[in-house]
């Protein structure tokens, strides 16, 4: 830019700029790999200017710059940041774990009917821990996984409390006198039950067209347990509705820290947690209880170790970790059906008649949450 002054003569200056890619120990602008001298008058600020124009804006006749935006963002130390618009939404890789684990957890009913065949209750569930612990040191030793911080072992006691102890132990005593289908429906409150807590305990809030399609389907669950209970509570439906809390409380520490450190570090850690608890009570169980061995008590235990406990929980907590909690409970919405699926496939039972309806309608709740803001 020349400025000229009718009293002095033309010459030539350095102008110092604020361009952001400005090098500024020599006085000169680079734009765009190429630098540029700007000249002006000696003394006068009056005179006219002609117009310029540069790689990335424009200066206007008046002197104001104007600033044309590319993509990507300019960052204070003068490097451009490459543009966030071809980032992968991590949505649809949650969901996909989320309803892995859920596919896994249908299996569990099943799979503990399957072990009682071979083992009491109390064994079956003493047992079961310390196999998904050896499997979790196994993961560990593989990825070297560090030690939880001091303020996560809190969290991870509670996780060992409901997923890992509380809720094996309950669902198991429950499973003595109720069907498995009667259990699974029973269950299907958890969804409602996990967003509750999350809620609770995350501060976090959702929209309330998310309450109102979670608690029509833990409606049309309780109405499903009900209608095919003849109204009547037992005891193993107690066992069933502490395991719901247990099992929430587990569920919403675990999707937490599932935040903070990989998915299979947290059951790995809960499950490890434990195992001198576990491994006392196993050695007490099992002289206490028959075991009666056969391919169903084993493959049932083997499921519910490896399976259950340590695939489902950690492909789970990975889910809850992507997508968020609230949503990812809503998604268990659908775990009392497949349930039922297989205990017909796998254990002879009678599919209720209103299975199929109790299925659409728990299905359009899912639907609905999966949309609302959470």
């Amino acid at each position: 830019m020349r400025v000229k002054d009718s009293a002095t003569a033309t010459r030539t200056i350095a102008v110092t700029t604020t361009d952001p890619v400005a090098d500024r120990t020599d006085g000169t602008v680079r734009t765009g790999g190429t630098s540029r001298t700007v000249s002006t008058g000696n003394t006068s600020r009056t005179g006219s200017t002609g117009d310029t124009s540069r790689t990335g804006g424009a200066r206007s006749a008046c002197g104001d710059p104007t600033v044309t935006r590319r993509p990507g963002r300019v960052a204070r130390g003068g490097a451009a940041t490459a543009t966030s618009g071809n980032r992968a939404d991590p949505l649809p890789r949650g969901t996909l774990l989320a309803a892995l684990g859920v596919l896994s957890f249908s299996l569990t009913f099943p799979s503990t009917v399957w072990g009682l065949e071979s083992f009491g209750p109390w064994s079956l569930v003493a047992v079961r821990s310390p196999l998904a612990a050896l499997v979790a040191a196994a993961f560990h030793l593989a990825g070297r996984g560090p030690l939880p911080e001091r303020h996560h072992w809190a969290g991870l006691a509670v996780v060992a409390g409901g997923v890992v102890i509380g809720f094996p132990l309950l669902t198991t005593l429950a499973l003595q006198t109720s069907t498995t289908s009667h259990a699974a429906v029973v269950v299907g409150l958890l969804p409602l039950t996990t967003a509750a807590f999350a809620a609770l305990r995350t501060k976090r809030r959702p929209s309330r067209t998310f309450w109102c399609a979670a608690v029509a389907g833990a409606v049309v669950v309780l109405a499903f347990t009900v209608q095919q209970s003849g109204g009547a509570v037992s005891r193993g439906d107690l066992y069933l509705f502490g395991a719901l809390l247990v099992c929430a409380a587990g569920y919403t520490e675990g999707g937490r820290l599932a935040r903070l450190m990989p998915g299979w570090q947290v059951i790995g850690w809960a499950l490890i947690l434990c195992l001198p608890l576990m491994a006392v009570g196993s050695a007490v169980a099992l002289s206490a209880e028959p075991v009666h061995l056969n391919a169903h008590g084993v493959i049932g235990l083997v499921w519910v170790a490896a399976g259950s406990t340590f695939f489902g929980l950690y492909v789970w907590y990975r889910g809850m970790a992507s997508i968020g909690i609230p949503k990812a409970s809503q998604l268990q919405l659908a775990q009392p059906l497949l349930t039922l699926v297989w205990s017909v496939v796998l254990l002879d039972e009678t599919l209720p008649l209103a299975a199929p309806l109790a299925a659409v309608a728990v299905l359009v709740c899912i639907a609905v949450t999966q949309r609302a803001r959470s």
